[in-house]
């Protein structure tokens, strides 16, 4: 059985996904970001299986490097990680948000974030194949400006959200090109449109799915081998948007996100 690091554990998605994987006799590394929350799941997922709780704000950079340094001394077996957290457009009409280190708060939490924990649990990744990496992405996606990656400009929620989710899904392609033959998968996915999550209904959206319905996709992905650099809708082979294949656009996105990353 695997051992499974799953962001944003505490609700909605990601919690339904950790019951299913302790469930089935994975290990399951369970982060949140609410100290109190995290324990509380970790006490109920023990009373069916195996896990572990890691507290960390993936609006820090430093607390998502932190969290992967923990994680990478207290298992160093890591076989699969699940970048699931995320945060959501917002209510309508709600203002620019920044992260603790002043970036636009859906590209840090959303993009910015998964990159960086990838980055510091690669290492244990790559030391024992097959590993694999999720990215729990959105069909919303919409092409960074490269002159304004971080929305300063005729700021929108939805935008902010999507423009996050397509940078998560360019990444994804070109990390997997970069991980080629090393025995470490990368995918991405859209889970469900609008399961009821709270991400979802503080946009005041009312909820088409379930958590249940979005789960398969991910636990698909985190438990068979269906191949690297792919995106799926649900458990179907899909497309994400045509400029995440292109080649210069995910050239520059890469240096803009080094760019940040230093800050």
């Amino acid at each position: 059985m695997s051992t499974v690091l799953i962001t944003g554990a505490t609700s909605g998605l990601g919690r339904y996904i950790a019951f299913e994987l302790v469930r089935d006799g994975h290990l399951v590394l369970a982060h949140g970001r609410d100290r109190a929350r995290t324990e509380q799941l970790v006490a109920e997922l023990r009373t069916e299986g195996r896990a572990e709780g890691f507290v960390a704000d993936l609006a820090s950079l430093a607390e998502v490097r932190e969290l992967g340094a923990q994680v990478a001394q207290a298992c160093p077996e890591l076989d699969v990680l699940i970048n699931n957290a995320g945060v959501g457009s917002g209510s309508s009409g709600s203002g620019r948000e920044l992260s603790a280190d002043g970036h636009e708060l859906r590209l840090a939490v959303n993009y910015l974030a998964p990159v960086a924990l990838t980055r510091a649990l690669l290492p244990v990744l790559r030391a024992d194949p097959p590993a694999r990496i999720v990215n729990v992405g959105s069909a919303g996606q919409e092409p960074l400006d490269f002159t304004d990656p971080e929305l300063t400009r005729g700021y929108n929620g939805v935008s902010a959200y999507c423009r996050s989710k397509f940078a998560l899904a360019a990444h994804t392609f070109t990390l997997a090109e970069e991980l080629a033959g090393t025995g470490v998968s990368v995918n991405v996915l859209h889970p469900a449109t609008y399961m009821d999550t709270t991400m979802v209904r503080d946009a005041g959206v009312t909820p088409w799915n379930t958590v249940a319905d979005g789960a398969p996709g991910v636990l698909a992905l985190a438990t068979q081998d269906l191949g690297t650099g792919r995106y799926f809708d649900g458990t179907s082979p899909a497309r994400a948007h045509e400029a995440t294949y292109d080649r210069e656009v995910r050239k520059r996105l890469t240096a803009v996100t080094d760019q940040l990353l230093l800050t």
